[in-house]
């Protein structure tokens, strides 16, 4: 169980054995650039993988397990790859359980559910949300960490304790032992099936729950360490709180982190959510204030109460969510709780609060003590308390590493810990550390930034950590809490536990993992020194994503994260090819840089809301635009000047070929195509297929009404391409025109609207001259139609509104100052506030699919969206599912696999029922839904200018004006 280079397998014959074990060959990826990829995640270490496969079935890992263990090849599982302590990285075969691991079963109303691996806690909670259910554990990071890996960790949070945890909550596995053996612990027949299959593994269980039993210093270690949040080691509290080896089995693989086997399929007993909540900021006056106050606000009901040392509340300071009070404190020794009062009903909520009031009137507070019921004003306070990753994280020296630890000691202990802490980082040079946490559970985390490029600076963490441990033992604590031992504390398991226990530890290893191929090095190490051993390195690449720290929060989001890379991979493969770079290899950085070009630039779809996602706000989408612009050359971005100039003729050049194309034969359209991309055209002419569209109309331009109250900016693609539905749609520039009419707005369109464009094209392919060639036409045209900015700029295309809201930025400051005053608005935000309220009721459907669009989601108009549509139909569903189409104006025609790979789960979720409308606000993203799914997405103007319109006979009775639309 040390530290130790594992055994390497020629590539050809390891491809070979693991192609063996999956239904698709693919599946098992070997390049470079894969490899690289999938080794890095949000911890601070590095191992390099010698393949992953992507596995598909409980059957394929069990093959997989079966040859890498004849073949002597270590195997790591991996899901989400938000583990902060290294486990989730091997340097044998890496197994993705992400990919193809996102089914899930309610059961009983929601009390109930079956997952698997592959879904973050967020996903299952949006599906159990409508059932007022949650999962109990409610990890900070439920945006990004996955079931999978929950399960593996055994994931707690800021509310759910010992109580709700994922061990407390589990009711049955189904899961995959090394040996290849598939158990369903739920089955009334499981152990049993135990027995017979694994007949050793199960006598080796009794043997041990007898021993540690009989031993009575053995069950007081494990129940005083159990009491509290722990993660370290195995759970040895199953041998007290079960005897039928299956169900011991079963929780001991509850924060295994993938070492003892599988977990393919997860059922829990869910917790209700309690949606009257009142929160509230306490700043006290020391760190010995906040503990004092912990026992009486919990007594009173205190769901959570989040604690945040001095050094925390200094960085929460500058924070834009920070109290006005706050703001103006000077913080000495102060610390504070971030107290959460939370009920099923409200009266149950008021009821705990009056009697929870004394007990806040008492505390030592610093500051006037409010509780807030607001959902916005909550919002900010716990954006006060999770702001602070960020806040350390993006501030720290570039080329160093966010460390985010976790300790947990009992509760009358946390004082002095915590004071111990703030000593050891003083002691250590640590100025910029912060303690935070679940300070009603004793657990508190720290973070610190270390560089792990010099040896002295080892040296320095080496020293800082037996320290902590020394600490956090000498105060009867553990040393994880809810991260996972992992690399960073297996030298310390036999430590925190004793030579006894530690050998149980060993004998459980050795009982599920007799080769000991399943996740070497985790958990369990003698070496000492282990945890200083793969020391991932972080270059300086650019300014714009060295603050990233890997930790994933970006791969949910990420529309091509199951087709190419994701954010953190496009970033972490910049590094690799940083780090080849000064090694001297450059025959890897070549390999690297030539799958780097469409892997990460061309494949990305640049939509940005890994920025949404980004707890330091890093937006790599718009890196991938400037790297596809820093690799144009003068001729290339003059062409693309050239385009810009006569965008007209091309607008009418594409038009004109779509027409010609739908006349042709399809083979010859095909051939002339695929003639084309294999000349070098791929980026540039799509794969023909009979689905895309055919030409669409016309913009209008050139109308100045009396009295117009808006400039209509007719987007190029509903131009290009016509809409969808019904033959003759009207699409979403003539819906729009026709509901101004009837609500008697009056709209001017500019002269010369057919030369001018948004600039999206350019930008998203990174022909930079072009972009700010179109960006002053369109402006200057812009500028005068609105008479100086007086009226607003209506687009009918989501993402051009996007587009015309980033004109400016390309421009030289002195013109920008002159469009400052310009005003760009959506065509759904438009309707809402200008045409719903004078139009006739509309005729509403019984039930209405919407896709918000990217562009939407940056620009905030969610709840536009949702109120048109509202207006629409009875029942509006987003896709719990929903993300990013990825069609991204052309990455859908000329690399569909994108929009294939990014849709496939909210076309499974849609094709479930079916509902009498399907509508987005943007025409490629229609496009795009309408392939995913088989169903007419149309813009959702169309169908309010649809609900709208006069019947015939109401048309007739009002006579030959009336409009039909």
């Amino acid at each position: 169980m040390n530290s130790h280079p594992e055994p390497h397998a020629d590539p050809a014959d390891l491809a070979a054995l693991l192609r063996s074990a999956v239904g698709d060959p693919a599946r098992v990826r070997t390049r470079a650039s894969q490899r690289a990829a999938a080794a890095h995640d949000a911890s601070h270490y590095l191992l390099a993988p010698q393949a992953v496969v992507r596995a598909a079935s409980a059957d394929e890992v069990a093959a997989l397990m079966r040859a890498t263990r004849r073949a002597g090849i270590p195997l790591t599982l991996r899901s989400g790859g938000t583990s902060l302590s290294g486990q989730a990285g091997g340097d044998g075969v890496l197994v993705d359980v992400r990919t193809h691991w996102r089914d899930l079963r309610i059961l009983d109303d929601g009390r109930r559910v079956s997952v698997q691996p592959g879904l973050t806690v967020r996903q299952v909670n949006a599906r159990l949300a409508r059932h007022n259910r949650r999962l109990g554990p409610d990890p900070a990071s439920e945006s990004a960490c996955t079931v999978g890996g929950v399960v593996a960790n055994n994931s707690s949070g800021m509310n759910c304790g010992t109580r709700d945890n994922a061990y407390r909550t589990m009711e049955s596995l189904r899961f995959v032992l090394p040996s290849g053996t598939l158990i369903d612990s739920g089955r009334h027949d499981a152990d049993r099936e135990l027995l017979a299959r694994e007949p050793e593994l199960h006598a080796g269980l009794l043997r041990l729950h007898a021993r540690i039993h009989a031993d009575r210093a053995s069950r007081a270690t494990v129940e005083r360490l159990f009491s509290l949040k722990n993660t370290m080691g195995y759970g040895l509290n199953a041998f007290l709180d079960h005897s039928r080896p299956v169900d011991i089995l079963s929780h001991l693989l509850i924060g295994s982190e993938g070492t003892l086997g599988f977990v393919a399929e997860a059922t829990f007993r869910t917790v209700p959510l309690l949606p009257h909540t009142a929160t509230g900021l306490l700043v006290l006056r020391g760190l010995a204030e906040a503990t004092d106050a912990l026992p009486a606000l919990l007594a009173a009901g205190a769901r959570t109460a989040e604690l945040l040392d001095a050094a925390a509340l200094r960085v929460a300071q500058l924070g834009e969510d920070a109290p006005a009070g706050l703001r103006k404190l000077p913080i000495r020794q102060h610390a504070a709780l971030l107290v959460e009062f939370a009920e099923e009903d409200a009266e149950e909520l008021e009821t705990v609060l009056r009697a929870a009031r004394p007990v806040l009137e008492r505390t030592a507070a610093a500051l006037p003590v409010t509780l807030t019921r607001d959902a916005r004003l909550r919002a900010r306070l716990w954006h006060l308390r999770k702001g602070l990753y960020t806040a350390v994280a993006a501030a720290r020296r570039p080329g160093t590493t966010a460390l985010l630890e976790d300790i947990a000691v009992p509760l009358p202990r946390l004082t002095d810990t915590c004071e111990g802490l703030i000593g050891l980082f003083e002691r250590h040079g640590y100025q910029d550390a912060v303690i935070f946490g679940h300070a009603r559970d004793g657990n508190v985390h720290f973070m610190l930034s270390q560089d792990f490029d010099r040896p002295d600076e080892i040296d320095r963490y080496a020293r800082f950590t037996d320290d902590m441990v020394d600490l956090v033992l000498d105060a009867g604590g553990t040393l994880k809490a809810e991260h996972g031992t992992g690399r960073v504390m297996a030298p310390y398991v036999r430590r925190q536990y004793g030579d006894e226990l530690y050998q149980v530890m060993r004998e459980i290893k050795q009982l599920c993992d007799p080769a000991a191929t399943l996740n070497p090095g985790v958990v369990l190490d003698d070496d000492p020194a282990a945890h200083l051993r793969h020391l991932k390195r972080v270059p300086q690449v650019d300014p714009a994503v060295d603050r990233c720290v890997e930790c994933g929060y970006c791969e949910p989001v990420c529309p091509s994260a199951d087709a190419t890379t994701t954010p953190r991979q496009r970033i972490a493969l910049l590094r690799e090819i940083a780090d080849a770079d000064a090694a001297g290899d450059r025959a890897r950085a070549r390999e690297l840089q030539a799958d780097y070009a469409f892997d990460a630039v061309d494949s990305c779809a640049a939509d940005s809301l890994c920025v949404t996602a980004c707890p330091v706000a890093i937006d790599t989408g718009a890196v991938m635009k400037r790297l596809r612009a820093d690799r144009h050359g003068p001729l290339a971005q003059t062409a693309g000047r050239v385009v810009a100039d006569h965008w007209g003729t091309a607008l009418h050049g594409v038009r004109t070929a779509l027409t010609v194309a739908h006349r042709l034969p399809a083979p010859v359209v095909r051939a002339a195509t695929g003639a084309a991309r294999g000349l070098g055209a791929g980026e540039v002419v799509p794969p023909w297929r009979d689905s895309i569209p055919r030409a669409g109309r016309r913009r209008p331009t050139g109308r100045a009404p009396e009295g117009a109250t808006a400039v209509l900016f007719a987007t190029c693609v509903g131009a290009v391409f016509e809409p969808a539905g019904p033959d003759h749609a009207a699409g979403a520039t003539r819906a729009l025109l026709a509901l101004c009419e009837r609500a008697d707005v009056q709209v001017a369109v500019p002269a010369g609207l057919d030369r001018l464009c948004c600039g999206t094209p350019w930008q998203s392919k990174g022909f930079t001259d072009g972009h700010r060639a179109m960006a002053a036409r369109t402006l200057a045209a812009l500028w005068q139609t609105t008479d100086a900015g007086r009226l607003p700029v209506v687009s009918d295309a989501t993402s051009c509104t996007h587009g015309l809201h980033q004109l400016t930025e390309v421009l030289p400051e002195a013109e920008r100052a002159r469009y400052q005053d310009l005003r760009f608005v959506d065509a759904v935000t438009f309707a809402v506030q200008h045409l719903l309220p004078a139009l006739p009721p509309p005729r509403r459907l019984a039930s209405l699919a919407l896709h918000p669009t990217c562009s939407a989601v940056h620009l905030g108009l969610d709840t536009d969206l949702r109120t048109l549509a509202g207006a629409l139909a009875a029942e509006v569903t987003v896709p719990d599912s929903w993300g990013c189409c990825a069609y991204a104006g052309d990455r859908g025609l000329l690399h569909p696999e994108l929009t294939a790979a990014a849709t496939v789960a909210q076309a499974a979720e849609l094709a479930a029922r079916d509902f009498d409308g399907y509508v987005s606000s943007n025409h490629t993203c229609e496009l795009g839904m309408t392939r995913a799914t088989g169903r007419p997405y149309r813009h959702i103007l169309e169908l309010l200018d649809e609900a709208t319109a006069p019947r015939p006979s109401e048309a007739r009775e009002e006579g030959p004006g009336a409009t039909a639309g």
